[in-house]
């Protein structure tokens, strides 16, 4: 089974490279109104709003040159040409560009959100794993340490007295220890099929297809544990945002406008990202159309086992597209990735100051006028129209 780079192994494989990037000329250096859109994605329906905005053509429309979007397997990749400007437009799990920015002091920015929810907590069933507490001496595998997901489940799993530990797989677990480990999210359901595994937590369609192909069940949406969180986020180079706003403003324009799109059109977008559609995700109509429709509480709600929605007064959605970066959840998040476990040296977190980060690596500035533009924040769901740009996060497992 191949595996993603860890920490360590990221950093050798940038090396000098990497790091001259930061201080010489890269590889493709800005161009001004002249650049093309250099996309890069994995094949997550995190990506959609990125997909569904060159698929509909509205990059075009905003007066953009740009490339068809180009797939890439892991974190550890797409950051990489990320940083080394292979991409100059792309999503990231949102702890990833904290890594970035605070631990090696590479120039990145996040501009929107990419999506809400999207992934969930899915576990073999041949197990009977009904809940949290059942994961006690199990192997379970997350697509990232730096991810949404990471701090989600070892929140789940503190919560209900467990402990996550980061082992080999031969180690002998206790029975109040769960193993994690970093597994690329298109290897999840192989080796959740193959009993390498007990459970995985990762983005969509891998638990769709899970369920569809092998039987396996959902223990939890991680939308019904944290209400609408974010997972990935849009980020570009501050070298491309302060060079050119124009060009930036019209990138995240059509980043929202297919997010409001796909708002109204679930079953259609399911359908354009299918290898059946314009095969931008190597997965099928049937196994998309679950993600984008698929949570009804007949299915996943009280009486089902296990039972993934808890919540069902949340009136959420499997996935939602919402852009505006909410200052809470990001102090929520930098405040959790203190008390997550993760490999290797996470020692710049305990000084990091949470309303610093809010200011410093997120700028809403052309998310809030494209969402003006379509409309406004009504135009994404219900929210307080009298506070339109602030929340209250709401945890409960």
């Amino acid at each position: 089974m191949r595996y993603p780079l860890n920490r360590r192994d990221f950093i050798k494989t940038l090396g000098a490279g990497a790091a001259a990037g930061l201080c010489c000329k890269p590889r493709f250096s800005f161009g001004g109104s002249d650049e093309t859109l250099r996309i890069g994605y994995l094949p997550i329906t995190d990506a959609t709003p990125l997909l569904i905005a060159h698929a509909l053509g509205y990059f075009a429309e905003e007066g953009l040159k740009v490339e068809r979007p180009r797939r890439v397997r892991n974190w550890s990749t797409l950051s990489e040409s990320f940083m080394t400007d292979k991409f100059n437009l792309t999503h990231m799990l949102l702890p990833i560009p904290v890594w970035m920015r605070y631990n090696s002091n590479m120039p990145v920015k996040v501009l929107a959100w990419d999506h809400t929810n999207g992934s969930a907590l899915t576990v073999r069933s041949d197990l009977s794993i009904k809940s949290f507490v059942d994961l006690g001496g199990k192997q379970i595998a997350v697509p990232y340490w730096y991810s949404m997901h990471n701090i989600i489940l070892q929140m789940g799993l503190k919560k209900v007295g467990l402990t996550p530990v980061i082992r080999p797989q031969s180690y002998k677990l206790k029975s109040n220890e769960v193993n994690l480990f970093v597994l690329p999210p298109p290897d999840m359901p192989v080796a959740l099929a193959g009993r390498k595994i007990d459970g995985y937590i990762v983005a969509e369609p891998f638990n769709a297809m899970a369920e569809l192909k092998i039987g396996a069940k959902i223990l939890r949406f991680t939308g019904d544990i944290w209400k609408n969180h974010p997972c990935c986020v849009i980020v570009m180079k501050e070298e491309i945002i302060n060079t050119d706003p124009v060009f930036t403003q019209k990138t995240i324009n059509a980043v929202v406008r297919a997010q409001k799109w796909v708002t109204g059109n679930m079953a259609e977008a399911a359908k354009i990202l299918s290898r059946e559609g314009e095969g931008y995700l190597p997965t099928s109509v049937e196994s998309l159309k679950r993600v984008f429709t698929g949570y009804e509480l007949s299915v996943y709600g009280p009486g089902a086992v296990p039972q993934a929605i808890h919540h069902p007064e949340w009136k959420i959605s499997r996935i939602g597209f919402q852009p505006y970066p909410y200052p809470s959840a990001t102090r929520f998040i930098v405040n959790e990735m203190r008390q997550t476990r993760m490999e290797g040296d996470t020692g710049f977190l305990k000084t990091l100051d949470p309303d610093h980060v809010v200011k410093d690596l997120m700028d809403d500035s052309f998310v809030k006028k494209a969402i003006m533009d379509v409309g406004g924040p009504s135009a994404f769901g219900a929210i307080d129209m009298a506070h339109p740009w602030k929340r209250e996060e709401v945890i409960e497992l």
